[in-house]
């Protein structure tokens, strides 16, 4: 029998530049993509380098010491910095134990409303606090906790307790970034889960519930199995945050009596890199915070394609 190749001597297989050049208009879309990650990624990873370096901006990445793993010995010989990695441990854990199921749980509900336009107003409205800064959160998180106006306290002392001044109080302060990062981010975080639901075939549905099945058991045997796929990639992406904390949030919310508590890895890395000037200390945090980051994200990806079939690779 003759190959396909002789059957069809004409056609030949299209090469990498005919490829480009007939989805061009594809990949000039992903030219800016590609650029963003090149400038503000790649790039700066020459910059590492100053880790091993006694630095100094004078004498340039080129014209400073190399000391080898000086900077990572005075790291894990420094007072803070143990404090400073349990601190930021335990609330990343809060966080992904609090914060990674909530959009799962909000895109069911919002799932299972039938009516289009308050669907569509629940919808908007959960998006809307991701688009304030931090800086404005911060400002109203701590009026609406305020121990002399804010209407929680006004409430406890109607009831006849005193009142608590929640952000400054070590106890309640990893409370305090778990519920407002819960609140900025839980609209937000549903946008992927709501965009593989729609992607489910309503006669499912409709299938479940001529059997008798109810609103639960359509949610348990349907509506979840088709996001374990987006919830097992989500959950190895957010293994590699764990300590990853937000600047932002902790920085505008710390006060010197939560320091204990509430002092992270990025707070730490400011005082010492911004303020102290110490670059190559602070690379050293960075490059080590890295490190094990990817090695969460390595170790999330093995465990999940072992046991399921969902993985990134």
């Amino acid at each position: 029998m003759a190959s396909a190749k002789t059957m069809n001597p004409g056609k030949k297989k299209a090469g990498l530049f005919t490829n480009l050049y007939r989805y061009r208009e594809y990949y000039i879309m992903l030219i800016p993509g590609i650029l963003f990650f090149l400038v503000f990624c790649y790039g700066p990873m020459y910059g590492l380098v100053i880790a091993f370096q006694d630095y100094y901006p004078l004498k340039g990445i080129s014209g400073s010491e190399f000391v080898g793993l000086k900077h990572f010995k005075a790291l894990f010989s420094n007072p803070f910095f143990l404090s400073v990695l349990k601190n930021t441990l335990i609330i990343s854990v809060y966080k992904l134990l609090v914060c990674f199921p909530a959009p799962i749980f909000l895109c069911i509900a919002l799932n299972e409303i039938k009516h289009a336009k308050f669907k569509k107003f629940a919808q908007s409205v959960s998006y809307l606090p991701h688009f304030i800064s931090w800086v404005v959160v911060s400002g109203i998180i701590i009026e609406f906790l305020s121990p002399s106006r804010g209407p929680i306290n006004i409430l406890l002392q109607n009831l006849g307790f005193d009142p608590i001044f929640f952000v400054a109080e070590p106890k309640y302060f990893r409370g305090v970034l778990v519920a407002s990062d819960l609140w900025k981010s839980i609209g937000w975080g549903s946008i992927v889960y709501l965009a593989a639901v729609t992607s489910i075939d309503p006669s499912l549905y409709e299938a479940a519930e001529m059997d008798g099945a109810g609103r639960i058991k359509r949610i348990i045997h349907i509506t979840l199995p088709a996001l374990a796929p987006i919830i097992t990639v989500m959950l190895i992406m957010q293994s590699g945050k764990i300590l990853n904390d937000s600047f932002e949030q902790v920085y505008n919310f710390l006060t010197p009596t939560t320091y204990e508590v509430g002092d992270v890895i990025s707070t730490f890395v400011y005082r010492m890199g911004i303020q102290k000037m110490q670059y190559s200390f602070t690379t050293a945090v960075d490059l080590f915070k890295n490190i094990i980051s990817f090695g969460l994200v390595m170790l999330t990806n093995y465990v999940a394609r072992k046991t399921n079939d969902y993985a990134l690779w």
